[in-house]
């Protein structure tokens, strides 16, 4: 299986993520819960990924939070910084993991840049909103649609500007593009662990800037005579057993970047989405591509956008078709009533993927 859905998770791991995460369910306890042997183990390996996490992130260690994936630390952010009634700037390329939780606590929405590859169009749209009176914002990194990089140094600096505290939602760009919380300056960057951090399903981080609200309250291991939750990081976001296995997996997915180098990955899935995005261009197709793009690419097929993803599978191309729970995406894009099928390589990209790929693509072409 040729597998272009990395957006939604990486499936083909470094075989040091199963490796850690067997260790770890055949050698370690509970963190946290015990001086023996077991346990010491775990709160090393928890430890462990919080350092490589810290070294990659440019974060202090003990300002990662552990979360089950990137929509758990989006929420614990929200509602920490928004409040019902709050007034909040987003941008128009935002994940249903952004705008739900906004809607629940009825946050008042401004959406800013609603430009598809156009950078200039954000700030400007982020200035002109942020200036008005905002209480927050918060605006993903990329497009988990179309791969579109915002310009999320730009907007962090008008919202420091301003005065205004926001949460940048690093789903699709942690493990691909660099990251730093200590130059953006954010007060919390969400990102999971199974998509370009190569962890399994059911890890994610937070980043914290400043002490989070609990989303869970109960045991943290740490001043147990209390009823209230601890007032320091990581144990006030931390409530319950950790995944230890999960964090071991991380922790390896992590350790591999460092050794491949994030740029390295990126410039192959970005080539890689330049070739077959100009060769669905050349089949008279829809493509939505731009310079400020990872490698991720995203068409509108003349057949429905689910029955091309059915073709693409039956030649055994794994790619993903819909709205991708970000309808505001499309909307901004114009493709909110057909979908699209997106394209989203990994860390496996490579010239004879890319050769696959394009081979079968014009073989494909009459019914796409």
């Amino acid at each position: 299986m040729i597998y272009l859905d990395n957006g939604a998770t990486s499936y083909y791991k470094p075989a040091s993520v199963e490796r850690a995460m067997v260790r770890a369910l055949r050698t370690c306890a509970n963190p946290g819960r015990g001086g023996y042997a077991a346990a010491d183990r775990a709160a090393r390996v928890v430890y462990d990924c919080r350092c490589v996490a810290g070294e990659l992130f440019d974060c202090p260690p003990e300002q990662i939070i552990f979360t089950k994936n990137c929509t758990e630390g989006l929420n614990i952010a929200i509602r920490t910084l928004i409040k019902p009634g709050s007034r909040v700037v987003i941008s128009g390329f935002e994940h249903n993991a952004v705008t739900r939780p906004l809607y629940a606590i009825n946050a008042k929405i401004t959406v800013a840049g609603r430009h598809l590859f156009d950078p200039e169009d954000m700030v400007r749209s982020f200035e002109n909103a942020v200036k008005n009176g905002t209480d927050a914002a918060v605006f993903t990194h990329c497009s988990n649609v179309f791969g579109y990089i915002l310009p999320v140094k730009e907007i962090g600096k008008i919202c420091k500007k301003y005065g205004v505290p926001f949460i940048i939602d690093a789903a699709q760009s942690a493990g691909i593009l660099p990251i730093s919380l200590r130059e953006l300056g954010a007060e919390f960057i969400a990102m999971p662990g199974h998509k370009g951090l190569l962890g399994p399903q059911g890890t994610g981080m937070l980043l914290c800037g400043k002490l989070p609200d609990p989303l869970l309250c109960g045991g943290t291991g740490s001043l147990s005579a209390l009823q209230e939750m601890p007032d320091f990081l990581p144990d006030r976001g931390e409530a319950g057993t950790l995944n230890v296995p999960g964090i071991a997996g991380l922790s390896a997915g992590m350790q591999y970047l460092l050794r491949e180098g994030i740029n390295n990955i990126c410039v192959r899935e970005q080539k890689a989405a330049r070739l077959c995005g100009k060769v669905l261009e050349e089949m008279g197709l829809q493509v939505f591509m731009g310079q400020e793009q990872i490698g991720t690419v995203s068409f509108v097929s003349r057949c429905d956008c689910e029955e091309a993803a059915k073709i693409l599978a039956k030649h055994n191309i794994a790619v993903r078709s819909g709205l991708h729970c970000a309808p505001l995406a499309h909307e901004s894009a114009g493709t909110l009533s057909t979908g699209t099928v997106r394209l989203s390589f990994g860390q496996e990209a490579s010239g004879e993927q890319v050769n696959t790929v394009k081979n079968i693509l014009k073989n494909v072409a009459q019914w796409l």
